[in-house]
């Protein structure tokens, strides 16, 4: 079994756990940087009475934050193994639970059995992306 060092933890690990961990860690902060967004980009929605100067800059503010977590996750699972193409259609999933879940909790939209049909069939993108022949 090959181990590596792993900073910062100062820890020896090995390296099936560390590939486990690092999947983990950039999906983590895939999850935040995402709900980061999602307020930004939609949040708003329901304050049809805020100026749309306020709207944008309080966007901004939020998407700031998203942007100190996407470009670390993408960066560490990178560099870890995963391709450009798998983290983008791993992080379009997670936009889209997560987005399901805040039109529906936040905004009291409906859920129609088509958006369920549709998030099965990128699932199924999702398992030809990482399936290896």
């Amino acid at each position: 079994m090959e181990w590596l060092y792993v900073w910062p933890y100062c820890t020896c690990l090995p390296a099936s756990v560390l590939k486990i961990n690092s999947m983990f860690r950039t999906i983590l902060l895939l999850v935040f940087s995402n709900l980061f967004m999602t307020i930004a980009w939609y949040g708003h929605l329901r304050h049809k009475d805020v100026p749309l100067w306020k709207a944008i800059l309080v966007s901004w503010l939020i998407a700031f934050v998203e942007y100190c977590l996407m470009i670390p996750a993408n960066r560490f699972g990178y560099q870890q193994g995963i391709n450009a193409f798998q983290l983008k259609m791993i992080q379009e999933v997670i936009t889209l639970i997560i987005f399901s879940l805040f039109a529906i909790l936040y905004l009291q939209e409906p859920f129609h059995w088509r958006y369920l049909v549709s998030f099965l069939l990128l699932t199924g993108a999702v398992y030809f992306m990482f399936y290896k022949p």
